[in-house]
Order: C-alpha cells, then structure tokens, then sequence
C-alpha cells in the first residue's frame, strides 16, 4: 500500500493496491520491493541512525546496520586481528 497526498487526508480514497502500482511502474521495470529498498537506502543516507530505520521501516537490527554501513562506509570500523 502507498500512500499519496490524497489518501493521507481523505479516507474515501482508497490507497494505491499492488495491481495499481504494476500497471503504472511495470514499463519502468520497478518492483514493490526495489522501490522499498531504495527508500531504506535513502533513508539511510540521511539518518545514519539503525534505530530510526527499525522503527521506520520495521527492519531487523542486522539489515538496518547493513544499510547504515552501505550508506557509510567510512564510519565502519574493523578491529585488527
């Protein structure tokens, strides 16, 4: 389900179904979960804060820290051995 500027205030407008989106985004080749992806990454890029996209986007503490660490990769540290 998306919501836009018309469903977040206006409850007699049903959100956008998946059978919506396909039919609108099909010939660019986006997917539900790329384009879900892609916003966790944003968001990431932003943020820099795990808690926040757990929060935001329901994700595990393992997968937020991936995109944290995609999105900074100079803030990763790695202990020697």
């Amino acid at each position: 389900m998306l919501i836009n500027r018309w469903t977040a205030v206006d409850a007699a407008h049903t959100a956008i179904g998946t059978n919506t989106f396909s039919t609108v985004f099909q010939p660019t080749g986006l997917t539900m979960p790329t384009l879900r992806q892609d916003r966790i990454r944003d968001e990431a890029f932003e943020v820099e804060d795990p808690l926040h996209l757990i929060r935001l986007f329901g994700i595990s503490a393992h997968t937020a820290m991936r995109y944290i660490n995609a999105a900074h990769p100079e803030r990763t540290s790695r202990l020697p051995r």
